[in-house]
């Protein structure tokens, strides 16, 4: 009884593993299409300028007084230079830090918006994935190796229906 039974597991094995439906997306080809995406790149464009005009500002601010302290520094007292270099180099530091933060808080932005966009499109592959009976879903644009396009079908469109995208 247990060998009819391994000889059937034997001979269904093929017929199932054919059954199976694999299927492969291209998430560089959607990502770009969402109006999400298309969002969050201006949101962070404009995030992006305002740090560097606020940069600038600060820049200019260093500039000025750096300017008017040399033009002055041979006439001016020792307790007013000393005053003037340790504001200049204050501000100097605060340009420095400023710059580091904003990157940083760009940064944190831009994964934050990424994020949202690519929870979405996963929840989109899968909801096509369980609909059409899919074991897996490959996406082509995430570096492997090796699909065999003929023999998984093609699901970057009924993702991008599925994302309300034409």
């Amino acid at each position: 009884m247990k060998k009819h039974l391994i000889m059937l597991a034997l001979v269904l094995a093929p017929l199932t593993i054919s059954a199976q439906k694999f299927g492969h997306v291209n998430t560089q080809v959607i990502i770009p299409s969402m109006p999400e995406y298309t969002q969050a790149q201006t949101e962070l464009q404009n995030l992006e300028k305002q740090y560097t005009d606020d940069l600038k500002r600060l820049e200019d601010e260093f500039t000025k007084k750096n300017e008017e302290y040399t033009s002055q520094q041979e006439t001016l007292p020792q307790n007013i230079k000393e005053r003037r270099e340790k504001e200049l180099q204050d501000l100097y530091t605060r340009m420095q830090q400023y710059s580091q933060e904003s990157g940083q808080n760009l940064d944190h932005a831009r994964q934050e918006q990424l994020q949202a966009i690519n929870e979405k499109l996963l929840k989109a592959i899968k909801e096509v994935g369980t609909e059409g009976g899919y074991l897996y879903i490959f996406d082509l644009g995430s570096g492997i190796p090796f699909i065999n396009e003929t023999m998984s079908t093609d699901v970057t469109e009924q993702v991008k229906a599925k994302l309300g995208i034409k």
